[in-house]
């Protein structure tokens, strides 16, 4: 218990710390063209990664399960599977890479089966989340890495994952901030520091109250034994507030861990379409939501796509909720490819 405190105090000061925003926005735009890993650039946490590199070889026999759900992602699929493919061959770990094309009507699926040892399989029903429980559904591995069709992961990834399951064996789930690459400076800046409060509050809440639980929904790894445990996915969340509330039954089973240091690489074509401060109002409604009501302030909520061809281009459709079907990991027949 001593250690772990102490493991909290010691990420809060890295957290407060002092950072230049604009070396911040340095170090992202290194990891984004691959000049330089993330979790090695000279950035606030860097410390904290290094250390926990050294552990990641006792992973090496674990089977990690990538699951990415994509609806109409033809423009952004390939970078982002190609990222994963990439961590998986540095790491040297056994890995499979499920993608769940949940009822994509452009070139999605082709794109994704075109892609070698990728498995592609299809969810007719609409949702994040529908779509997060049909992957886990197939896949086979002892921890499930969650990650987003937009979500592109840094150098380092996968290593910093391993070697903090490794070094924690009461970790059940761990997740980082997204770095919103094609943001103007400003809202990334904006949006780094939504984050970093985030980050102070997890760490807070669990130094304090021993209680509390973050996760960022397109970036995050969870056991599998955990998850099955917590109940699965909640089909009642849909989009919104699906992290929260997953992160809320987890936290009844083991340890989450909110870190900068598994931070990714996203598109930040929902605060561009939306409007920044909407969207984080949002978020933190829908959070709030979640954990005193135990449901989400929204219902409804909208896609935000790239045109294929324009990457400056959003394409705009919005979505009703869906009456849930099924419940949990178990009890369904899985989708076929």
């Amino acid at each position: 218990m001593a250690n772990k405190r102490l493991d909290l105090i010691r990420s809060l000061l890295y957290t407060l710390a002092p950072v230049d925003a604009l070396q911040l926005l340095y170090c992202n735009w290194l990891s984004l063209l691959r000049l330089r890993p993330l979790a090695e650039s000279n950035c606030f946490w860097a410390h904290t990664c290094r250390n926990w590199d050294a552990g990641a070889p006792g992973m090496s026999g674990v089977l990690v399960s990538f699951v990415v759900p994509a609806y109409n992602e033809e423009a952004l699929i390939e970078s982002c599977l190609a990222a994963i493919v990439a961590e998986i061959s540095r790491t040297r770990c056994r890995a499979e890479i499920i993608v769940v094309n949940n009822g994509s009507a452009d070139a999605t699926r082709e794109i994704a089966a075109s892609i070698p040892n990728v498995k592609v399989i299809d969810e007719p029903q609409r949702g994040l989340v529908q779509a997060r429980r049909a992957g886990c559904l197939v896949s086979e591995g002892k921890f499930i890495a969650n990650v987003d069709a937009d979500t592109i992961l840094p150098e380092g990834w996968l290593r910093t994952a391993l070697a903090e399951f490794t070094r924690r064996p009461d970790l059940v789930a761990l997740s980082g901030p997204h770095i919103h690459y094609d943001l103007p400076k400003a809202a990334r800046l904006i949006a780094a520091g939504f984050y970093r409060c985030v980050h102070i509050i997890h760490l807070l809440s669990r130094l304090l109250a021993g209680r509390g639980s973050v996760m960022q929904g397109g970036n995050f790894i969870v056991s599998r034994i955990a998850l099955e445990a917590a109940g699965g996915f909640n089909p009642e969340f849909q989009f919104w507030g699906e992290d929260a509330e997953l992160a809320r039954r987890l936290n009844k089973v083991g340890a989450i861990k909110f870190t900068p240091a598994l931070a990714a690489l996203s598109s930040g074509r929902r605060f561009a379409g939306e409007g920044l401060f909407k969207v984080l109002l949002r978020y933190s409604a829908n959070y709030l939501w979640t954990h005193l009501f135990k449901h989400p302030f929204s219902s409804t909520w909208s896609d935000f796509r790239h045109a294929p061809g324009a990457f400056g281009t959003l394409e705009h459709a919005s979505h009703a909720p869906l009456k849930p079907t099924g419940a949990g990991l178990a009890g369904r027949t899985p989708p076929q490819p």
